[in-house]
């Protein structure tokens, strides 16, 4: 199982941005991670992971707690499925990203900077590992 945490749009919040990285390095202790932008234009998700399971995250998703998410990790890792996720531009998502993704995940009904979706993304895929590794970062 790998990870791929994508982004449209560029990365401006240096501050922000450090967050997301160190999360994403932390659960890299667990599977391979890799978080990088991307251009829709030049970068389908969907042909590039075409076994992977895609998490779009947008406001109108499915919000979920941290166990659940954890309970997706776990799915994706017995099935030694890979998860991508994509957090849309400033647009969001295109309506056909929508119908073509596996889950559409909310991180809740407010709308939050991207560079701090990411952060919070990074943060729930590190947590999502402890929990099911009952690592003490979340007591």
């Amino acid at each position: 199982m790998k990870i791929f945490l994508y982004y449209i749009g560029r990365a401006k919040d240096a501050h922000a941005n450090a967050i997301a990285a160190d999360f994403v390095g932390r659960a890299a202790h667990f599977t391979p991670c890799e978080m990088r932008e991307i251009n829709p234009a030049k970068f389908d998700v969907f042909s590039r992971h075409p076994a992977a399971r895609k998490i779009l995250l947008d406001p109108l998703g499915k919000e979920i707690d941290s166990s659940g998410f954890a309970k997706i990790l776990d799915g994706a890792a017995m099935q030694g499925q890979d998860l991508v996720f994509l957090i849309g531009g400033h647009d969001g998502l295109t309506a056909e990203q929508r119908t073509r993704a596996d889950l559409l995940l909310s991180l809740g009904r407010m709308t939050w900077p991207h560079e701090l979706a990411r952060a919070m993304l990074a943060e729930q895929i590190y947590r999502g590992f402890a929990i099911l590794k009952n690592h003490p970062y979340v007591r």
